[in-house]
């Protein structure tokens, strides 16, 4: 809108120029042969009855010699009479209004003016920044014939109507540009009227979560485009909805499923030897036996073991299904972490920590479980190291304990670190992957992160950091 106007007013304008200028010239035109024939007339009558002069191209200079100043006076005209060849006879120009030097005609202007079929000549010339309209014709006796050339020449003065068109051209432009103010003005309401419905309609787009209720969108006063948007939001919130619903049963659905598998492979496990040793023990009991009390004991203790193994199984599934209770108290980090790091007896094992004293309100029996479950896997990680070293370092961070677990162990190949939290997900021949999976579930409990950086072959790195308080 505000370029359209803009774009108009320069339109106008130069239209506006080139119209005053034609009008100009088509002006000077006219006025030029107005004058230009009532000088001519009044010269046919000085020949025709006021002359006691004989008619021809000699008396011509003596016929004008006073009058030819008036009729330039009258007409603001110079006037200039030539004889046949172009040689000057009289001019008024050394007392006009106008003050002009005056030599013979050129031999190709009187050339051109006895060929031409009007026998007239007319010329647009300049002279020191001033415009002159000029005008050749002949001058005949009473009897048609040729006596002389006739020079007419008038100046253009066009600064009053160059003053009137700087005059419209000033308050055109007032007129634009207090068009331009109020289109500005209006661009800019208008813009604001639509986009603040599209700022709604953006800021809503912002806040939508599959996993939340989201709130559809109620405009009170829109344009029908905006309305038609609205309503497909809207109508994408109810599909939304009904797909979350969906999802969130499907995976349920399939968590069940998948802690299902989980649960049957995992107590397979230790059902097969109990299968085995019953069967083996079946087809080896002898009452008799001296012994019988001694292998009943083993057999005993085999089948001991084995329940033992499934009870463990059946417990870490339950605390990985609920959230670990907090048993908050202020402790302090660095020593009870060196406790926690006592019951390894590796030598590879490096505790570093950065402050001698560092207190947080945590679950002391939480924080040990984290603690040890990193060393654990970073332990089996350098096994097979011939020089293994572990780091564990303790800092603080403002509000924040940060620990750091790192080894030089075999790393963690790129295609399997996005499942290293998933719970059934494992690298370890033994175990059942739930390690890093419930450590993860009490570190987002005190709303703190456990991040990992680890390149195959140099080693893998644990950050956790959890809030003091």
């Amino acid at each position: 809108m505000i370029l359209l106007v803009l774009l108009a007013s320069v339109l106008i304008l130069v239209v506006t120029v080139y119209q005053y200028d034609e009008q100009t010239k088509d002006y000077n035109i006219q006025r030029f042969e107005r004058k230009e024939a009532i000088a001519k007339k009044i010269i046919e009558l000085e020949l025709t009855n006021k002359t006691s002069y004989s008619v021809n191209t000699e008396n011509l200079a003596k016929i004008f010699q006073d009058r030819i100043y008036e009729i330039s006076s009258i007409n603001k005209l110079n006037i200039t009479i030539y004889n046949l060849e172009g040689r000057l006879l009289k001019t008024s120009a050394s007392n006009a209004f106008e003050k002009i030097d005056k030599t013979p005609l050129t031999p190709s202007t009187v050339a051109e003016l006895s060929q031409n079929s009007s026998h007239r000549i007319l010329k647009n010339i300049e002279i020191d920044d001033t415009s002159y309209q000029t005008s050749y014709t002949y001058i005949h006796d009473p009897k048609f014939k040729r006596i002389g050339i006739l020079e007419l020449q008038f100046t253009q003065d066009n600064s009053e109507i160059e003053y009137e068109l700087k005059e419209f051209i000033y308050r055109l432009s007032l007129v634009y540009l207090l068009m331009f103010i109020i289109a500005i003005s209006f661009a800019y309401f208008l813009s604001s009227y639509i986009t603040r419905s599209i700022k709604t309609i953006s800021d809503k787009m912002q806040q939508t979560r599959l996993n939340e209720r989201n709130e559809k969108i109620i405009l009170n006063k829109a344009s029908s485009e905006i309305e038609v948007l609205v309503a497909a939001y809207n109508n994408m919130i109810d599909q939304l909805e009904e797909s979350a619903a969906k999802l969130a049963r499907s995976e349920r659905e399939q968590a069940w499923r998948e802690m299902a598998k989980q649960v049957a492979h995992e107590i397979k496990n230790p059902l097969t030897p109990m299968r085995l040793s019953v069967q083996s023990f079946e087809r080896r009991f002898d009452p008799t036996d001296k012994n019988i009390k001694e292998k009943m004991a083993e057999y005993s203790q085999t089948l001991i073991q084995q329940i033992d193994v499934m009870s463990s199984i059946a417990s870490a599934f339950s605390d990985f299904a609920k959230m670990p209770t907090q048993n908050k108290e202020e402790i302090e980090v660095i020593s009870v972490l060196k406790f926690a790091l006592d019951i390894f007896n590796q030598k590879s094992i490096v505790y570093q920590p950065k402050e001698k004293e560092l207190f947080a309100f945590l679950d002391k029996t939480q924080l040990i479980r984290i603690v040890t479950n990193l060393v654990k896997n970073a332990i089996q990680a350098t096994e097979n190291e011939e020089n293994p070293v572990i780091d564990v370092i303790v800092l603080s961070e403002k509000e924040n304990l940060k620990i750091v677990v790192s080894d030089n162990g075999k790393g963690i190949p790129e295609e399997v670190k996005d499942l290293i939290f998933e719970p059934k997900f494992t690298t370890k021949t033994s175990g059942m992957g739930l390690g890093l999976g419930m450590i993860r579930n009490i570190i987002e409990a005190y709303n703190g992160t456990i991040s990992f950086t680890s390149k195959e072959g140099e080693g893998t790195a644990f950050t956790v950091i959890l809030p003091k308080k």
